[in-house]
């Protein structure tokens, strides 16, 4: 069964255009900064565990809540497993899962990808809002 536009139905594997497709899914998931920045943080201590305060003081700029929320959704998705010790207050400790640990290395990858290569897409960008400026970029924004 295929969409008007020629697509496969829902659920298609390895077409980015459908919402159910595998990639498109998990980069809904794994998308954000604050995602790579915990993993890279948890995989630093594997196999060891970080609690939740160490993990705030090393991702310079996360509040407690979007910490909160980014952790939640790594342990919901099995990323992450969460320990919480019996204390007043309790001490809550954070580790990868083998799941997690698994996208340790393709997340490392597009870090080394973005040091090596910001720099030429900054120098683009800023080229572009040059052009853009002096009103060159006129006909080029019709076609987009």
């Amino acid at each position: 069964m295929t969409s008007p536009t020629g697509r496969k139905a829902a659920g298609a594997r390895g077409d980015l255009f459908d919402p159910a497709c595998p990639t498109r899914r998990l980069l809904d998931r794994i998308g954000t900064k604050w995602v790579s920045m915990a993993v890279k943080v948890l995989a630093e201590a594997a196999p060891g565990e970080v609690r939740f305060a160490e993990l705030r003081r090393r991702m310079a700029g996360i509040s407690q809540k979007m910490l909160a929320g980014t952790l939640r959704g790594l342990v919901r998705d099995g990323l992450v497993a969460r320990r919480v010790e019996p204390a007043v207050p309790p001490r809550v400790h954070y580790r990868l899962t083998p799941l997690g640990l698994s996208l340790a290395e393709p997340l490392a990858a597009v870090r080394a990808w973005a040091e090596e290569h910001m720099a030429e897409i900054d120098a683009a960008g800023a080229r572009h809002d040059r052009e853009t400026a002096r009103g060159s970029g006129a006909a080029g924004a019709a076609a987009d």
